[in-house]
């Protein structure tokens, strides 16, 4: 297959301690100073790498990996220290909000820079141009200074340039979190078509969801570093590791209280497959014996909705009915909830002397995904509370 980009040996690194003010009181005050202590950091290490065009590879990695640095050297806005990059094609990057747009110009007039500075001719932005319009959504303030856009306006505008002046590669950073759920989808779908075309794609975003939907391949980067580079599933199973969110009371009241909660997902950073086992566990420590002790707890979703509510009684299952450390556990068999962010709240009292201990609330965030599934729309967050089975048939 034709190769859209080569990466060699790509390593870039900064100089800590150091600042550019070259003014005389600068160099007066360093002389007071004893030591002028110089520390390099490689933000990325020896990466190459080769992407075929018509290809969409995610690019994935805990933050302070290299994926934004990687990016803004591959869109050619900062130097590599050392190796090389080949780019077969014209580039068009979206790294953050307003990336290429002049603030003072309004939408209609970056529109067409945009197309400028991609190489492309007056003619050939006029016959993109209406298309451009109505994706953005944004028609009514097409002849405001884009400065005076709020966020999402800007990244709607801007996406849709860069997805539809017909760039050969196309890269993307996490700034499409910044859009509504609706403009997600809808970015999603038109990456889908712009690699359809025979044009490249890299997609860097945090939201796995996204990822494993939206690509085949991943590059996983860890400390500057390629990882993995191959199947995004099994990219994604080497990112999810080694650490569950867990809340840990420091202090030690002189009452009844929720010393540890932890979410046990089926995966590891607390992402959590549907249809796949979901356990929490509670450290919950007395200094004195209890009647109708209760815990219990809701799972919330990213709005703040109680999606469900759990409770266990000393009745069901004793516990507080001696001093000391009782460890509870509450476990979903086939976690059902629909794919999106959730926290969870709880809730400790006695039930006969109606004391009320704690409430935590927004603790152990975690992220329910569908993994393996293949459908031509994405699961769009808030459009629903769960999943449950379903069959259809066509009768004739």
């Amino acid at each position: 297959m034709e190769t859209a980009i080569k990466v060699e040996n790509i390593s870039k690194s900064y100089t800590l301690g150091t600042t550019k003010d070259n003014t005389f009181r600068h160099h007066i005050s360093s002389l007071h100073k004893k030591t002028n202590v110089l520390n390099t950091f490689w933000a990325l290490k020896e990466i190459s790498f080769n992407v075929n065009k018509g290809e969409i590879i995610g690019i994935i990695g805990k933050n302070g990996a290299g994926k934004s640095t990687l990016l803004k050297i591959l869109s050619q806005i900062t130097k590599p220290s050392s190796g090389k990059i080949e780019l077969n094609g014209r580039v068009a990057s979206l790294l953050e909000v307003g990336t290429g747009f002049h603030p003072e110009l309004t939408g209609r007039e970056n529109i067409f820079l945009n197309g400028t500075i991609l190489g492309m001719r007056r003619a050939e932005i006029v016959t993109k141009f209406d298309e451009i319009v109505a994706f953005s959504g944004v028609e009514k303030f097409l002849d405001t200074p884009v400065k005076h856009y709020s966020s999402g306006m800007y990244v709607r505008l801007a996406f849709a340039v860069a997805a539809h002046l017909e760039p050969e590669i196309l890269i993307i950073d996490e700034v499409l979190a910044v859009g509504d759920s609706e403009f997600q989808k809808k970015c999603l779908g038109k990456m889908s078509e712009v690699a359809n075309s025979g044009r490249t794609v890299l997609f860097v975003s945090h939201n796995m969801q996204a990822v494993s939907a939206l690509t085949n391949k991943c590059i996983l980067l860890e400390n500057g570093m390629v990882e993995y580079y191959g199947d995004t599933n099994a990219a994604i199973q080497k990112y999810l590791c080694n650490s569950n969110d867990v809340y840990v009371n420091s202090k030690t009241p002189d009452h009844p209280y929720i010393k540890r909660v932890e979410i046990q997902s089926s995966e590891s950073e607390n992402i959590q497959q549907v249809n796949k086992p979901l356990t929490i566990a509670f450290d919950i420590e007395t200094n004195r014996l209890l009647k109708g002790a209760a815990v219990s707890f809701q799972i919330v979703d990213n709005e703040g909705t109680p999606i469900t509510h759990v409770l266990n009684i000393d009745s069901e299952v004793p516990f507080c009915n001696e001093i000391g450390v009782f460890k509870l556990k509450c476990t979903f068999p086939k976690l059902r909830l629909y794919p999106g962010k959730y926290s969870l709240t709880v809730y400790f009292a006695e039930l006969s002397s109606k004391n009320h201990f704690e409430t935590l609330e927004n603790i152990c965030p975690f992220e329910v995904i569908i993994l393996n599934e293949i459908r031509d729309y994405y699961w769009i967050p808030n459009h629903a509370r769960y999943i449950d089975d379903y069959h259809w048939s066509l009768l004739s």
